[in-house]
């Protein structure tokens, strides 16, 4: 049976009451225990922009919430929406360590690792299905990849030193890590089943950090080469290496926008750490977060916004920034020491 469509609401009144938009909806009981969600958007001033009909269980209602936020924001803003991704971090509660995954408002969390030793640098496959890390069971540190769904993990990297920074490149194939095997930290690519590792470039500093732009044309990365730690760009087939930050003494932990535009990192700011975000087009640098413990930025899928860990009151909690610095917010999160946030990618 067809339900017939509810009127439309009153626009001008909704209006005048200083509304830009209105969304009725419905639920409507479905067969074997699932619902209809039905809603439609409306420009108080344009009419109608579209609606959208979705089958759920009870489990499901935050994913469709966030598909329904994700189809107002695009409708709006002309951006793609981030709200029905997930997000990793890490939680550090007495002597225990967790590897979480969440919704991207922080909430619905699910433990996907419990160690009684550090957990750092997680970073989500291409596709979403699996996160690179690096854990210390082994009394040093290992790169591993974990299977979201199964569970099952696999050792990427365990080379004599340290093994650290994993970076998956975009066509999933291929990882950027961090060895000492052969002396100082330096980059090398390593197939995602773990063989293969080669070493792509040589200097008399530590290189570290790396993380592939989106086209898979540069890796930037970290280095004291010069000095001070600063950002720089390798290009993964001609070997030159560009330096990207000039502001500042200490500048580390590049991580490219999806889109490819932008660049955020941390910056020191009178000894303290922030947030900063470099345009690629115009090498302009802007300072988006005002506290002083700021670090991990990511980018949220649509380049629109960034998560990071901060301190607030002596615990570590997870804070939100938009690439243009105009919105800030804070993630609930229930939970003990937050750190290490990492973006997922578009779910498909």
């Amino acid at each position: 049976m067809t339900l017939p469509e509810s009127p439309p609401p009153d626009l001008p009144a909704m209006a005048a009451r200083g509304a830009d938009a209105v969304v009725p909806a419905s639920v409507i009981p479905s067969s074997g225990g699932r619902y209809e969600v039905r809603f439609r958007l409306f420009d108080t001033t344009k009419g109608p922009l579209g609606g959208m009909s979705l089958q759920m269980t009870p489990a499901q209602y935050r994913l469709v919430g966030h598909k329904i936020a994700d189809f107002i924001y695009e409708k709006l803003t002309g951006m793609p929406g981030y709200f029905a991704t997930r997000i990793a971090y890490v939680v550090k509660s007495g002597s225990r360590y967790e590897l979480h995954i969440a919704d991207s408002d922080g909430m619905n969390a699910q433990t996907a690792l419990r160690s009684s030793e550090s957990i750092i640098s997680p970073t989500w496959s291409p596709d979403g299905q699996q996160i690179a890390y690096v854990s210390f069971e082994a009394q040093k540190p290992v790169v591993y990849v974990h299977t979201l769904a199964t569970g099952q993990r696999r050792v990427l990297a365990n080379f004599k030193g340290s093994n650290s920074a994993p970076a998956w490149a975009p066509d999933g194939r291929r990882l950027a890590v961090v060895l000492t095997k052969d002396g100082l930290s330096q980059i090398y690519l390593i197939n995602a089943d773990g063989s293969g590792a080669r070493r792509m470039m040589t200097s008399s500093g530590i290189d570290t950090e790396p993380a592939w732009s989106p086209d898979g044309q540069y890796i930037y990365f970290t280095s004291d080469r010069s000095g001070g730690p600063q950002i720089y760009r390798l290009n993964v087939a001609g070997g030159n290496v560009e330096r990207m930050t000039f502001e500042g003494g200490y500048n580390v932990t590049p991580r490219p926008s999806p889109d490819g535009k932008k660049l955020t990192f941390m910056t020191r700011q009178s000894g303290g750490f922030q947030i900063a975000v470099l345009d690629l087009s115009s090498r302009q640098t802007s300072i988006l977060s005002d506290s002083s413990s700021d670090e991990s930025p990511s980018f949220a899928p649509n380049s629109n916004m960034i998560l990071y860990a901060t301190v607030s009151g002596g615990k570590g909690m997870l804070s939100a920034v938009s690439a243009d610095g105009r919105v800030k917010q804070r993630l609930s999160i229930q939970a003990g020491d937050v750190r290490e946030p990492a973006w997922g990618p578009m779910l498909k």
